[in-house]
């Protein structure tokens, strides 16, 4: 197992993917480089305000510790007490255009080590397309792309990966999705070290062929205040997600990680409301009626 290999891999992946963010958004993303006290760090790469990323940030991150927080004992109460590392990238990119989804992408490994014990590891990660005005021909297309990168590795894989990103990323207090899907999976050790890197390698390097055209294709349509407001509405979603939800968030923050990069996920603009729902047959309603609910997106015509 070459840990430095692995770091070298997800470097490469965040410079690839902010060089193509860089090239659509015009400007440069910031550059941030920070230490975590208790062991490691990170390169965050941020947009703020951009012409196409309202907010964006593709970070990488390489931690270590003595003992393993509560957010990864809970489900792993065998691993309390090892020292640990974990490393990754994750990004989360909302656009300006309420027309263009928000995304998300996230690519990690973790190893927890004890003397005179084999080390216990594992990779995880995955990608999720969260759009507020909902086009089939987007949703075929990522969906297609996921299940390009993990066609080789299993004709089941894809489908296994799919139904776990539509049961992680569900709102329960909502009864509700927070977007369309994609792939999601976590504690990846079967088939051995060199397949599971293999498999994560290649969701890294498929996410900007599933996302970045959806982008290109509708960063310019017009829009008017009505889908602003629609799309701070929803994007409260993602907030109450990531807040309540998300077991990468809590890692973060209980493992003392960079509070800003963590939470660099959350957008920049957000409305709540008491009890709202949409016009009956708008484009907002169809939304909630033909998109969020799962459904298999392959082979559909786009």
């Amino acid at each position: 197992m070459d840990v430095s290999s692995i770091r070298d891999y997800f470097t490469g992946l965040q410079q690839r993917i902010v060089g193509e963010l860089e090239a659509i958004e015009g400007s440069p993303f910031l550059r941030d480089v920070w230490d975590r006290p208790q062991g490691g760090g990170g390169i965050s790469r941020l947009i703020e305000d951009g012409k196409v990323f309202e907010r964006g940030g593709v970070n990488f991150s390489h931690v270590t510790g003595d003992q393993m927080p509560a957010s990864a004992t809970a489900h792993r109460p065998e691993l309390a007490g090892r020292r640990w590392q974990a490393m990754g990238v994750s990004l989360v990119l909302h656009p300006r255009n309420p027309y263009c989804p928000t995304s998300h992408m996230n690519v990690r490994f973790f190893v927890a080590e004890k003397d005179g014990e084999e080390p216990a590891w594992w990779f995880g990660g995955g990608m999720d397309l969260t759009p507020y005005y909902g086009f089939e021909q987007d949703a075929v297309h990522f969906h297609q792309t996921c299940s390009d990168a993990l066609q080789p590795f299993g004709t089941d894989v894809h489908q296994q990966f799919k139904d776990w990103c539509d049961r992680y990323f569900f709102l329960k207090h909502r009864n509700e999705a927070r977007g369309i899907g994609g792939i999601f999976f976590d504690d990846l050790n079967q088939g051995g070290f060199e397949r599971c890197l293999a498999l994560t390698q290649s969701v890294g390097d498929h996410f900007t062929a599933a996302y970045l055209p959806l982008i290109e294709r509708r960063r310019d349509t017009p829009y008017g205040e009505r889908e602003r407001d629609f799309q701070a509405y929803r994007r409260g979603r993602y907030v109450e997600f990531n807040l309540v939800w998300d077991r990468g968030t809590l890692f973060g923050l209980q493992s003392g990680g960079r509070t800003e990069s963590i939470l660099m996920s959350l957008p920049p603009i957000v409305k709540w409301r008491y009890d709202w729902h949409p016009e009956e047959g708008s484009e907002e309603a169809r939304l909630y009626s033909d998109f969020l609910p799962p459904r298999d997106w392959i082979g559909k015509t786009p």
